[in-house]
This record gives structure tokens, sequence and C-alpha cells, in this order.
């Protein structure tokens, strides 16, 4: 059993005085993504931020530079994206909950992607799969735990999410790196 608290407060650390880069990486992202022809490179600029989480929970400071690091992963990273809502949708139209299950069980894919720029899409799906087995009970119960800080996001008119996104980020990358093994 994963101890979330501990996952959570690792996350809390990490990211005390990196919450500027996020803040302009995630601009970054915004602007680019803002533009027709910037939502296709969306996926590779999503890789670069599991990539900054990622190294975050590794001990590495992000730079705004790692945002794109995996840009020549562009067309995995779409394809990733592209597959992994195909097959979520196609499970959706079973009923809703087929839907999230598969959802949670393909979402380290991006986390997997960032980390192993060699496997193909398919190759992190299958990935994702295999070690969320027996994880997604215990990632759902992680994303819910965030609830209320969602609900921050609300009231604060998205001003929270600078501290939030974040928060997220780096506890998910924390979560990957303890059930990767």
């Amino acid at each position: 059993m994963l101890n979330y608290a501990e996952i959570k407060t690792n996350a809390k650390e990490q990211i005390k005085g990196n919450i500027g880069i996020f803040f302009v990486s995630i601009l970054v992202v915004g602007l680019i993504s803002g533009t027709m022809i910037g939502v296709l490179f969306a996926p590779a600029l999503s890789l670069g931020l599991c990539l900054m989480f990622l190294g975050l929970a590794n001990g590495t400071k992000p730079t705004v530079g790692d945002l794109f690091k995996r840009a020549g992963a562009f067309g995995k990273a779409l394809w990733l994206m592209i597959i992994t809502g195909f097959f979520t949708g196609l499970w959706s139209m079973l009923l809703f909950v087929p839907g999230i299950i598969k959802s949670i069980s393909y979402s380290m894919g991006s986390y997997i992607l960032a980390e192993h720029p060699d496997y193909t899409a398919r190759q992190a799906l299958n990935e994702s799969k295999r070690i969320m087995e027996g994880h997604k009970m215990e990632f759902f119960v992680l994303q819910l735990s965030f609830i209320l800080w969602y609900f921050l996001c609300g009231i604060t008119f998205g001003i929270a999410f600078i501290y939030v996104y974040p928060y997220m980020g780096a506890t998910v990358a924390n979560f990957y790196n303890a059930i990767k093994e």
C-alpha cells in the first residue's frame, strides 16, 4: 500500500522554490497551445512538463528549457494522445465507469514516454497498463484527495492553479516513481 501522505509531502517539499519555473512553463504551453498549429505541439510540451516533474521528483532543479527536451518526440506524443483518447472513448461507450478505469490505466503513458523517448506510443501505453495493474484504485483515491484544491482553483478564478498544478504534477511523478519498479 502506498503512503499518500508521504507522496504528497514530498511533492510539497519538491515544489518549494520552483513554483515560478512551472508558472512560466505553463504560460509558455498555454501561449503555444492557444494557436491552431500549437495544438499539435501540446502533447510534446506535455511530455516536457512530465519530464520536469520527474526531474523534480528525482532531485533535479527544473528549467523552462526542459519543457522542450522532448520536442523530438512530437509524433510519438501526438500519437499517444490520439490512441489514449481513442481507447478511452471506446471503453466509455460501454459505460462511464469502464472509461474511467481505462483512463486511469493509461494515465502514466506520458510519464513513461517522457522518461523513455525511445519507446513507441503503443509501448508507453502498454507499460502504463502494466504498472498501473493493482494501483488503479490507489491513483483514483490520490486524485480524489485533490478535490478541494479543484474547488479552490474555481473559487479563485484559477489563481490557485499557480500552486495546485505543480503540486499535483509533482505528486503524480512521485506516485509514478513509487509504482514503476
